[in-house]
């Protein structure tokens, strides 16, 4: 039985560079020998020694800190989940979660569990205006951060820094800031994913550069912009901005970009006057612009069905199609002359049964379609009782994203959570569908100045604003319509540090030091502590379902229908061996798991020696052969 440590792989996140090791392995085999990577054999077979340009003048963006910014994406979170079912809506059902942490760590965290299956990020950052913003980041102690900033661990007064432009590192702290976190992010994406990212003329460039390197410059979407006001203020000292920016990068070339509804007047173009039997029709040009000596195939007669006499287009135009086409199309019927037969010149019938089913979205969203901030202002308002935010996004907004950028049954992320206006876009967007999109939403648990509104009315930090206003959205939508049965709830998890023990030994005191790691899971922690951190380091979807048994009296957890199985008894005697052992193999063969089953108990529990390895023999006899103790 093999015993998982502070220090081993599972009990860590995502080995991000071990995995893209083991990727080039597959691809490149002769570019590895027993001491590593030769990367002159991997330039030769990348092509030449060309492709990596030597010199020092290299097109691209570089900052201060983009070697490190790249690096702590690389480094393993050794944290956990800690979840909190006593903050969560219909915990034991939900699919949806809420986390409380800061979104680095937490988005390595997830790494194993949801790699490959988001469908849709969106993310509302820090606009970089020269004033604070809360995530700086310590490349080698950024969990320990976490936990002094939120009162974890002793250092009473700790501040994350500030990013004001007396810095001098005004663009280069948020491009450190945001470069690990997009890296993590793409990481996360379904291969047809896509990612959407609000911003402003600030930091749009930069943005769009470190996309670039990110996504890749083939990935690019578009730049969306977003009329977000819908008057000038006129006490602006400069150009008064009415637009942000919203970048959209794609995975790979799988994505595939939805239509939006047509509007009622868009409909209402579609009509039927001359009682066509193939149904409602509206009506196209032609001609062209081209010129015939552009296009001088497309410059023939065609004949006025009424009076017979040839129709050429204007001086300046061609018809649209060839003469070949052209006589299908008439042949079909799809020529309109007019009620009379009075136009000069015919339009093409496009009828709306063949027509796509909506409309190509535009790199322009004005209010009226996507919302404004006075709107997105307002929905907070109206459902935690006053302005606590300055400038929400309107969840018009965002379900316009959704429309673009999801299908069915998909998960959507924002680790930017704020106020969580992306939940309340999700749940609004699937009750209206109906669709089963399920969100995660990472916030820090920023706290609330003891000046503001939110602060007033009972608010501590940025995250319980935003999984009340989760409730209240869930409940509004649920009391307007009380026959939906969809997912309203969700299941809330705090970052925290492992439950297992990390190997910190006291130099001047190792008799103690050795005593106090007899049990190596850490004192205070539960059982379900535990198995989250089992699901997160073994790469299991947090919502799965945990079911519980009891066999003399110790409880036995499977999860994910037999994916793992777990006894966290602390006390294991030699005559429970049998029990336990037989109880987990008759669950196993009931539930059949399509995977390889893990089985894990807690180290300090057996007896002896001899009890722990009777268990690990009664279970490999029995198939089940990935055996572990905590």
């Amino acid at each position: 039985m093999d015993k998982i440590t502070a220090n081993s792989s599972e009990a860590q996140s995502a080995d991000i560079v071990a995995d893209n090791i083991e990727q080039l392995k597959v691809l490149f085999p002769e570019a590895f020998t027993e001491d590593g990577v030769n990367f002159e054999s991997l330039r030769q077979l990348l092509g030449d020694a060309g492709v990596l340009d030597d010199g020092e003048e290299k097109y691209g963006l570089n900052w201060h800190g983009k070697k490190q910014a790249r690096q702590i994406a690389l480094t393993p979170s050794t944290g956990t989940l800690r979840p909190c079912p006593e903050e969560s809506v219909d915990w034991d059902t939900t699919q949806n979660l809420f986390i409380e942490g800061d979104n680095l760590e937490v988005l390595k965290l997830l790494q194993k569990s949801y790699a490959g299956k988001v469908k849709m990020i969106y993310i509302d950052p820090p606009y970089n205006t020269g004033k604070e913003f809360i995530y700086p980041d310590k490349y080698q102690d950024n969990l320990d951060t976490y936990l002094k900033y939120t009162g974890q661990v002793d250092d009473e007064g700790m501040k994350f820094s500030s990013n004001t432009e007396t810095t001098g590192r005004k663009h280069t702290n948020w491009l450190n800031m945001m470069y690990p976190r997009l890296k993590l992010a793409r990481n996360l994406l379904k291969q047809d994913g896509v990612i959407f990212i609000s911003i402003d003329d600030n930091e749009v460039a930069n943005l769009k550069n470190v996309c670039n390197e990110i996504f890749g410059a083939d990935n690019f979407v578009s730049n969306i912009v977003w009329q977000k006001k819908y008057s000038v203020s006129n006490d602006d000292p400069s150009i008064a901005p009415m637009h942000d920016h919203i970048l959209v990068y794609r995975k790979t070339d799988l994505f595939k970009r939805g239509l939006f509804p047509r509007t009622e007047k868009q409909l209402k173009r579609y009509t039927n006057i001359d009682h066509d039997p193939r149904g409602d029709w509206a009506s196209g040009e032609y001609v062209s612009s081209k010129t015939k000596e552009q296009r001088p195939t497309l410059w023939y007669p065609i004949i006025h069905p009424k009076t017979g006499d040839e129709v050429w287009p204007d001086s300046k135009a061609v018809w649209r199609y060839s003469q070949d086409k052209h006589k299908k199309l008439e042949a079909e019927g799809r020529l309109f002359w007019g009620i009379d037969y009075s136009y000069k010149l015919p339009r093409l019938k496009r009828y709306i049964s063949e027509m796509k089913d909506g409309v190509v979205p535009s790199t322009w969203w004005t209010f009226k379609d996507a919302g404004h901030n006075d709107e997105g202002q307002k929905e907070t308002a109206k459902l935690l009782g006053k302005k606590i935010f300055t400038t929400p996004k309107p969840i018009k907004l965002i379900k316009q994203m959704l429309i673009v950028g999801t299908k069915e049954d998909e998960v959507v992320l924002d680790f930017f959570a704020g106020s969580c206006a992306t939940a309340h876009a999700v749940i609004d967007y699937s009750q209206k569908k109906p669709t089963n999109t399920n969100f995660i939403m990472v916030q820090l648990p920023e706290p609330c100045s003891e000046k503001s509104e939110a602060f007033s009315i009972g608010y501590k930090t940025i995250a319980d604003i935003g999984k009340e206003r989760i409730r209240r959205a869930a409940k509004k939508i649920k009391q307007e319509n009380p026959d939906y049965q969809g997912d309203l709830g969700f299941k809330v998890f705090k970052l925290a540090s492992s439950n297992i023990k990390a190997w910190n030994p006291d130099k001047t005191d190792l008799e103690q030091t050795l005593l106090d790691h007899q049990e190596h899971l850490v004192s205070g922690r539960t059982e379900q502590d535990v198995l989250y951190e089992l699901l997160l380091k073994r790469g299991v979807d947090l919502t799965v379902p945990i079911e519980a048994k009891e066999v003399n009296e110790k409880a036995i957890y499977s999860i994910g229908y037999g994916v793992l199985f777990a006894c966290l008894d602390e006390s294991l005697a030699h005559d429970d061996i049998e029990g336990v052992a037989q109880a987990i193999i008759a669950w196993h063969k009931a539930l059949k798991p399509a995977t390889d089953t893990h089985v894990f108990f807690r180290d300090s529990a057996f007896v002896d020696d001899v009890a722990k390895t009777n268990m690990a023999a009664i279970l490999e006899q029995n198939g089940i052969h990935h055996v572990r103790s905590l």
